[in-house]
């Protein structure tokens, strides 16, 4: 196959496909609606399915809740080009419209403080996962930058709940010791929302092969990420993610991997976050970047599919990788349609 018949190829094979980016980072600033209309990015890399996330680290109860009403409520006034995920039809109700169905999650269970009811409230705004943690260590467990005692007794409450919900449980950010415990004791699949392989690039970010491992084993999915500190040299081109991707492909198959980009619409303010927030992004771990936060693109998810043509992946297993594994773990575990 020529160069320019793959390339159309991966274009035909990105339009007829779901494709589920499962982590972006829009500015968490409840009043600005600057960077909103940067979601067209999603839309226009042929994205069907984005999750954006509300709120990470220490922030608060009210911090999540302000983002989830301003997302919401500008979302929803937009809804010739979005739609707000409520059940796993709506996904389909949206790729048959042309528009972007849009959920939440949430980086680290300080979102809920020590107040379990707030899962199924957060479930019913439209977040469908949570991490454990994000870095450092709280109620639940430890986080991968941390001394990690391992997933609490309140932890194994909070899975029960997410469960109960219908909410998925995610392990990136997570230290080593409360993963596997999370792995153990999660009565469905869990996900690595957006972790890359530690046999690639060593960093307490990056997961080793024994977690890919045992979410497979759940039936979840490792959504690899695009950041390239999490890459490593800061590299951010497709052929740099796609060994990230076929890494994960060749330890645990095709049918629990996909892609969650961590893709960050306003650099300057993650760079505020970085200068102001030592503890959780230590410049000895490499988050004083040379050159500044580089993230894959949504717009890449076309050239990795020729990528993935040329290594020889089944158009099968390309889809399961670009949404289909998300939309099953989906089918598991979110609430059953109403």
């Amino acid at each position: 196959m020529s160069l320019n018949d793959t390339r159309r190829y991966a274009r035909s094979l990105v339009a007829a496909s779901l494709v589920w980016d499962n982590h972006g980072c829009m500015p968490l600033r409840p009043l600005d609606e600057t960077f909103l209309p940067q979601l067209e990015l999603y839309r226009s890399s042929g994205v069907d399915v984005a999750m954006l996330n509300v709120g990470f680290g220490e922030q608060g109860v009210e911090e999540h809740l302000r983002m989830l009403a301003h997302f919401r409520r500008w979302i929803a006034a937009r809804s010739d080009r979005y739609l707000l995920i409520r059940t796993v039809d709506d996904i389909r109700r949206a790729r048959e419209s042309g528009r972007l169905a849009i959920g939440f999650d949430i980086e680290g269970a300080n979102g809920i403080g020590d107040q379990l009811s707030l899962v199924s409230l957060y479930y019913d705004l439209g977040v469908r996962w949570m991490l454990m943690a994000y870095n450092g260590s709280n109620r639940v467990g430890g986080g991968c930058q941390a001394d990690d005692g391992g997933l609490t007794a309140f932890g194994r409450q909070v899975l029960d709940e997410m469960a109960r919900v219908g909410m998925v449980a995610c392990c990136s950010h997570t230290g080593d010791r409360t993963a596997r415990d999370v792995l153990e004791y999660s009565r469905n699949p869990v996900i690595f929302s957006h972790s890359n392989p530690r046999a690639l690039f060593d960093h307490p970010r990056n997961i080793p092969d024994a977690l890919m491992l045992g979410c497979a084993r759940t039936g979840g999915v490792v959504c690899l990420n695009g950041a390239g500190i999490f890459l490593g040299d800061n590299d951010i081109s497709t052929e740099r993610y796609f060994r990230h991707i076929d890494y994960a492909v060749q330890l645990v198959g095709a049918d629990h991997v996909g892609i969650g980009l961590d893709y960050v619409f306003d650099t300057g303010e993650l760079d505020g976050y970085l200068a102001r927030m030592k503890d959780t992004f230590p410049a000895e771990l490499g988050y004083a970047m040379d050159g500044g936060y580089q993230c894959v693109s949504p717009a890449q998810i076309e050239p990795l599919v020729e990528l993935q043509l040329k290594a020889g992946y089944a158009e099968s297993d390309i889809r399961k990788i670009l949404g289909t594994n998300l939309l099953r773990v989906a089918e598991a575990v979110w609430r059953p349609n109403e």
